[in-house]
């Protein structure tokens, strides 16, 4: 940029003491003018001419060249040179305008930590993030930006987290609490186990979903691609037609008049308001999405997003918090104790939420001598042999699997029923929590005209309608098996109109396959599963489902920006278009009508990445 703007001031200085004092014999007034169009758009010219030669001709380099060495050829010297001066501050704005673009992710790529203090023994020893392997000891001292992912081991500490999720409140943690690379250590010294090496590592794939989000191009940059191949070797056969023919046809015409008239049809033409200030709206976008802990893998799935009529949520870790604490135990036959027991023995194989919550709940340590032949029967529950006894906990789906008869009153909460060499021993209610912005979320969904919002969930009727009825979602299915799950979107599918989509919201493991199924993924990234942030489309780091309605509402605004620049740069280009060819616009007039339209579509542009008040 700097080198530009140094070649666009010495070259404006030239062409204005060369139009000021007016110079007299011709040929010395060629050799001004000459010598202020090399230095303002001698590149200009080499990049047409090297273009040609490797196939690609019909660019904005060779229709400002073509135009500018055909003012020479005419006679008219300053606007030779204007047309690429102009031009060249036109590209020095849009220059402006990328880097501008890229900064507001910037903060973003300042997330890539330098260093990792690996502990060897008594000894600290400093190490590249890719050298520490699974099970490593990591030491991160106060203002140090952590390195890898893991779980913290010994000290407390305030967590700077803003880079990842765009939340400005610290987050605590202390012993036994998982940390994200990428964040920084506020205030303690913390010793961490590391989970995830650092190509795996949510640093790591955080940085690569920003640096390939520029390769999915959205419809309307494919179709300002495609327009622009086509358009400019169109417009160039016209400017050779209008240069040629009006002379031999039209008595008293001249081929100069004519030629001017060209040439000045040719410098509206320049697609580059266009080509730039599209992809720089939908950069733009994601950029300023970035900024509310919201990134987008695409501007493909940004657009898309701005088409959505129905939002479908998983509940557990999506709507409710996933932590699942012991309310009640209803013993039968058995003591409490004993019932708790044999529920966290046989559920202790198991990783999903309610098993850890039985676990935090018993709080004593198992002997896993006293376990053998676990059997996870999917969606149903776990069976195994506690005791040399056959240990049955799951859902009512269960025990009427196993026959054996069960309290199947409806209750509020998920609850684990028991029965031990199958006889029913009883019931413990485990409830879960509903997240603080989820009716927010639904609220602010509705208020974005989201036409149909939806709940799918492996829980029980009674709790997946009583968490629908708090939130005021449309519809809730139950009792859905992972496999369900797909099949039931499939049918919701069919719900919405022709351009319209289906965004699925979830955060597990078995929320993979209906988040790529969907026509937009959005996964909880904070504390969701690897596999759901692989398959989604978009991911929300700060785990809060009020940010959905926040990325529709800016993927509406990146969009309607988008369309308002397509709209305005052609219209006003046909308009100018026809004026030069009429011979109503003179070639100054082209030039600031090209860079005039170039800078209003790019300044549009820049609303993309307000976010303020989104």
């Amino acid at each position: 940029m700097k080198k530009r703007l140094r070649r666009i001031l010495l070259g404006g200085i030239l062409f204005a003491l060369s139009v000021i004092f007016h110079i007299e014999n011709e040929w010395l007034r060629l050799a001004a003018f000459l010598i202020s169009y090399i230095i303002v758009g001698g590149d200009v010219v080499y990049k047409a001419i090297r273009n040609i030669f490797r196939g690609n001709v019909f660019d904005e380099n060779f229709l400002m060249s073509i135009a500018s060495i055909g003012a020479f050829f005419v006679g008219e010297f300053p606007e030779g040179v204007a047309v690429m001066l102009f031009y060249q501050v036109g590209e020095l704005f849009q220059d402006y305008a990328v880097n501008q673009s890229r900064k507001s992710i910037s903060n973003l790529m300042d997330i890539r930590p330098d260093y990792a203090n690996v502990k060897r023994g008594e000894e600290i020893v400093t190490l590249d993030p890719d050298d520490v392997k699974i099970g490593d000891i990591i030491v991160i001292k106060a203002g140090e930006r952590i390195p890898l992912d893991g779980i913290v081991l010994e000290g407390n500490s305030m967590i700077d987290t803003i880079a990842l999720t765009g939340e400005s409140v610290p987050r605590e943690v202390y012993p036994g609490s998982n940390i994200l690379s990428g964040c920084i250590n506020i205030n303690g010294l913390v010793t961490a186990e590391v989970t995830k090496e650092y190509s795996e590592s949510t640093v790591s794939k955080i940085l690569d979903l920003v640096e390939n989000a520029s390769s999915k191009k959205s419809k309307s940059e494919q179709f300002i691609t495609k327009f622009a191949r086509f358009y400019t070797p169109i417009v160039v056969i016209i400017a050779a037609i209008l240069a040629i023919v009006p002379p031999l046809v039209i008595e008293g015409a001249t081929f100069s008049d004519w030629i001017y008239r060209a040439l000045s049809f040719l410098v509206v033409s320049c697609p580059c308001a266009l080509v730039i200030s599209i992809p720089l709206s939908f950069f733009g976008g994601i950029g300023g999405a970035s900024k509310k802990g919201i990134l987008v893998k695409g501007s493909n799935y940004l657009e898309a997003l701005a088409s959505t009529e129905i939002v479908v949520f998983d509940k557990t870790g999506t709507l409710t918090k996933g932590v699942f604490n012991v309310q009640e135990i209803h013993e039968v036959g058995i003591s409490k104790e004993e019932l708790l027991e044999f529920a966290v023995y046989a559920e202790s194989y198991s990783s999903h939420p309610i098993s850890s919550s039985l676990k935090r709940f018993y709080q004593e340590e198992i002997n896993n001598e006293r376990i053998s032949g676990v059997e996870e029967v999917a969606g149903h529950g776990v069976i195994a042999t506690v005791d040399g006894k056959v240990v049955m906990a799951g859902n009512g789906k269960l025990m009427e699997k196993m026959n054996i008869p069960y309290n199947n009153e409806e209750i509020a909460g998920t609850v684990v029923h028991v029965a031990v060499d199958n006889i029913y021993g009883g019931y413990i209610l485990i409830a879960d929590e509903i997240k603080e912005d989820a009716a927010e979320a639904i609220h602010g969904l509705k208020a974005a005209d989201i036409k149909q919002t939806v709940m799918l969930t492996g829980d029980s009727r009674n709790v997946g309608e009583k968490v629908a009825r708090e939130l005021g979602l449309d519809r809730a299915y139950t009792e859905l098996l992972p496999g369900d799950k797909v099949d039931k979107l499939e049918e919701i599918m069919k719900e919405k109109s022709i351009n319209g989509k289906l965004c699925f919201v979830g955060d597990g493991i078995n929320d993979a396959p209906v988040l790529a199924r969907a026509d937009i993924g959005i996964a909880m990234g904070g504390l969701g599963s690897d596999a759901a942030i692989e398959a989604a489309d978009i991911v929300i780091m700060t785990d809060e489902p009020s940010k959905i309605a926040a990325a529709i509402k800016i993927s509406k605004k990146t969009k309607i920006i988008a369309n308002q620049n397509i709209i305005f740069a052609i219209g006003v280009k046909a308009l100018i278009l026809a004026l030069s060819a009429m011979g109503y616009a003179s070639m100054w007039a082209a030039v600031f009508a090209d860079v005039g339209v170039a800078v209003i579509a790019i300044l549009n542009a820049f609303r993309a990445l307000n976010i303020k008040n989104i």
